[in-house]
């Protein structure tokens, strides 16, 4: 409603500002929307392309562990993989050919595991030769895709790896009941590994709880107090001002400059090692202090001067003012920045690879110098691979890689709007 005291031309410049301010509005509606639609998008295509990765078929078989064929004084020596590709077949009732290769295909079927399941049972118990043992494993990665729909009939043979016979048997094989999907748990369960139906995630979140855990130890007591003296006790002058100038540089810096630093000051000339979370953890450090740092000083900034005046008014000395009233009351602040600094270093890839931590390692690290991979390095080789069944792993670590970013956003939010003293 208009004022009547207004004049037209006052009138219209009030209606032109009331219109400027819903277009505003309107604007930034729509920029979250634009934001959201995109997330969705992004998030959308991860899933679609990785959630197969998290249901995956395993085949059960007897193989006949024949005397004749086995080598007992040299048991790593044996093709047990083909021993057990011969007794698929007798079971799919289909006749070798002279030269093996209905074996052959029968192998890339099954997952080589199962020949490192027979030899670890021979070596517990030599007695189980001339036995016929029963297994469980998986399929290989090309079947557990055809099963998936990934691969499909009506495609030509030349364009897919499985051929129209293998196919046949991979038919055969399910309405049987020999084959069964369910959950894949050893995706969490398993290391990285040479075949993709083997590879897990499970050695790239140790790696990546080793790293954090370093560059927590290192960046957060270091950063805290760096912004505790910044703020509360260095003198103001060109030299503090020199040094809050640099800092905010230092945020704004690209990570793979870290990497670069990290390369030359650890690797090249304190010999530390390659691969390893001791060093990506102090790499994933010095990114990490200039953030810590700056959310730590617009936490004690907060904090009321009143606080300060009070606790000294009573007597207390300038440090137990700090670290007594005032750090406890920026607490909130402090935990969300260092929760914040150590989830953007968690998904950081180009710092990781300059320091050289693309090393395969089958196994979990031993030690905080023991070769090590981490979530973004693994996703990156993974979707490099030349194996179609990888690409589906890269968006299946992608969302282990998500999940765990987003529980600690989330916890950083609780936190803050569990312990923030409004004044």
């Amino acid at each position: 409603m208009t004022d009547p005291s207004l004049s037209p031309a006052g009138a219209a410049r009030l209606k032109a500002r009331h219109s400027a301010e819903r277009r505003f509005r309107l604007y930034g509606q729509l920029a979250i929307l634009v934001a959201l639609g995109f997330l969705a998008v992004l998030l959308a295509r991860v899933v679609h392309q990785g959630y197969s990765t998290f249901w995956t078929h395993s085949v059960t078989m007897s193989v006949y562990l024949d005397p004749a064929r086995i080598d007992r004084t040299d048991l790593e020596g044996n093709n047990f993989d083909y021993l057990a590709a011969g007794d698929l077949l007798k079971r799919l009732k289909i006749k070798d050919d002279a030269l093996g290769l209905a074996s052959g295909e029968a192998m890339d079927l099954v997952s080589r595991d199962i020949g490192f399941a027979l030899l670890d049972r021979i070596k517990a118990d030599s007695k189980v030769i001339g036995t016929t043992q029963t297994l469980t494993v998986p399929v290989k990665a090309n079947a557990d895709l055809y099963y998936k729909g990934q691969i499909r009939r009506e495609t030509p043979a030349e364009d897919r790896k499985l051929s129209d016979r293998q196919i046949d048997w991979l038919d055969q094989m399910k309405r049987e009941g020999m084959v069964r999907g369910h959950f894949n748990t050893g995706f969490f369960t398993r290391s990285d590994s040479t075949e993709p139906e083997q590879a897990g995630v499970l050695g790239a979140v140790v790696g990546s709880a080793l790293m954090l855990l370093v560059a927590a130890l290192i960046a957060v007591p270091t950063g805290v107090l760096a912004a505790v003296w910044l703020e509360e006790f260095a003198p103001k002058g060109r030299l503090s001002s020199f040094i809050e100038v640099n800092i905010n540089n230092l945020a704004a810096v690209p990570s793979i400059v870290y990497g670069l630093l990290g390369l030359v000051l650890f690797i090249n000339w304190l010999g530390f090692p390659r691969s390893a979370p001791l060093t990506g953890g102090m790499v994933l450090a010095l990114m990490s202090l200039p953030t810590i740092i700056i959310a730590t000083r617009a936490s004690l900034k907060s904090v009321p001067p009143s606080i300060r005046e009070a606790a000294l008014g009573m007597g207390a000395s300038r440090t137990q003012t700090v670290f007594h009233h005032v750090l406890p009351q920026a607490m909130p602040g402090v935990m969300t920045g260092v929760i914040l600094a150590l989830a953007h270093a968690l998904g950081e890839t180009a710092p990781l690879l300059m320091i050289g931590m693309v090393a395969f390692t089958p196994g979990l690290p031993e030690t905080l110098q023991s070769a090590a991979s981490v979530l973004p390095v693994q996703i990156f080789i993974w979707e490099n691979a030349a194996e179609a069944a990888f690409h589906e792993r890269t968006a299946g670590a992608i969302m282990v890689l998500l999940a765990f970013m987003i529980v600690m956003n989330t916890a950083a939010v609780i936190l803050r709007s569990r312990f923030e003293k409004r004044w």
